[in-house]
């Protein structure tokens, strides 16, 4: 029985074709807009990002100074900068000779690791797809003429994050309100406790993380330090910083540790992939656990997709905002799908208490 026609003899069928049909192709322009726009969104949220981090500090001085938030966020400003000039000042001589001496001996241990190589036997093959790599060496200065390229458009995109963080983090009450206009009276107290809880599930991940990156670098430092690898000071700088790339920035930055160590011998070269591997023990183990305790947390299986998936999607500037996007993913499905479609008791998001 098929459904008769209307009051004069409207088909309902067609309506709802009809209605099909916008529905399809609005989402088809959707999907090709957050697709075409990819670097934009992570822009966004690469604002919101700084802004929460500014946030973190100038919320304390709001509470305990009395003082505007355009004034709190310019002296949370002044902090980060005050922290970084001292930090550079104190040791930017060691950490700048560290770096330059970590360029210079980057190619002999790669050297020596291919001389290791030629005296196996059974790597007659890997050696063949190294003299194919140096055969290629003419184009070296392109490669690097792009990446020279790359970076300043990096650097201004990341001075544009900065501005842009700055802004949210002045009237970050303003921004949630607005974007709360667009959703229906009666959606908007639950949406606005989903995105403070997205807010703290950010500021509570960042501490911690932060905590890490400080942590781990010292402690590599200290450890490369002991073993005899040179330039140790650049190395463990450079190993806190990729910290903040979870799984991958580990991963990435015992290379370098590697190649440096090698130069010194292959007893040493092992000692520092020991060196990191215990470090890295006592990260997912020790430290993770102790600074992510009472804060936001988000599951490690969880962050290997993110890293996997949003990297794909998004490339370098993916894998780097993977783990706190997808920390807010979790958050916004556990809040208005566990709990508010399924009714999970159990549900429990990231940033709530």
């Amino acid at each position: 029985m098929g459904d008769k026609p209307g009051v004069g003899g409207h088909d309902p069928w067609k309506g709802r074709l009809a209605f099909g049909a916008i529905v399809l192709v609005s989402a088809y322009f959707a999907v090709q807009l957050i697709v075409t726009l990819q670097t934009l969104w992570l822009l966004i949220f690469g604002a919101i990002v700084v802004a929460v981090i500014l946030r973190a500090l100038a919320d304390p001085i709001v509470r305990w100074l009395r003082l505007p938030d355009p004034l709190a966020v310019f002296l949370s400003m002044v902090i980060v900068v005050a922290v970084l000039a001292g930090i550079l000042t104190l040791f930017g001589t060691q950490i700048a000779d560290q770096v330059n001496s970590l360029i210079a001996v980057l190619p002999q241990g790669w050297a020596q690791v291919q001389s290791w190589i030629q005296a196996q036997p059974y790597a007659a093959q890997v050696l063949e797809q190294l003299q194919n790599l140096g055969s290629r060496a003419g184009q070296a200065l392109q490669v690097a003429q792009q990446f020279a390229i790359s970076f300043a458009a990096g650097v201004t995109t990341m001075v544009l994050v900065i501005v842009a963080g700055v802004f949210l983090a002045i009237e970050p009450a303003k921004s949630r309100e607005g974007l709360l206009s667009m959703l229906p009276m009666d959606r908007r107290p639950r949406m606005r406790q989903v995105l403070n809880s997205c807010g703290k599930a950010l500021k509570g991940w960042l501490k911690a993380q932060l905590f890490s990156m400080v942590l781990v670098g010292t402690l590599t430092g200290i450890g490369l330090a002991i073993i005899g690898v040179p330039s140790a000071l650049g190395l463990g700088l450079l190993t806190g910083l990729a910290q903040f790339v979870p799984i991958v920035g580990p991963i990435v930055s015992t290379i370098p540790s590697v190649l440096v160590a090698a130069t010194q011998g292959w007893h040493t070269a092992l000692l520092a992939v020991l060196v990191h591997v215990i470090i890295s023990q006592l990260e997912s183990n020790f430290i993770t656990p102790m600074v992510q305790k009472n804060v936001a947390n988000l599951p490690v299986v969880l962050g290997i997709f993110a890293v996997v998936g949003i990297g794909t999607l998004f490339g370098p500037l993916g894998v780097l905002f993977a783990t706190p996007l997808a920390l807010v993913l979790h958050t916004l499905i556990t809040m208005l799908y566990r709990q508010d479609v399924l009714g999970d008791p159990d549900a429990k998001a990231p940033g709530e208490k």
